[in-house]
């Protein structure tokens, strides 16, 4: 894989990224302001999600760069 197919890989995770940063902010801010503990737990279940699929992304790009093939996603 030569190297603009990498970075154009990475970038395309950029927004899921800011998603999941978003996520958190607001999990934090709902901490700060006291909000009932439901809201604060789904927020902070929605963030946890958010990261694990970023995670999860960032592990398949590696690996398509090291030329492995993962099982598809559902």
């Amino acid at each position: 894989m030569d190297k603009r197919t990498f970075i154009g890989m990475v970038e395309a995770g950029e927004p899921l990224i800011q998603q999941a940063m978003d996520a958190l902010r607001e999990y934090h801010q709902a901490q700060d302001r006291g909000a009932p503990p439901e809201e604060v737990e789904r927020l902070h279940q929605l963030a946890e999600s958010l990261f694990q699929v970023v995670s999860d992304y960032q592990f398949r790009v590696i690996a398509k760069l090291r030329g492995k093939e993962l099982p598809k996603l559902h």
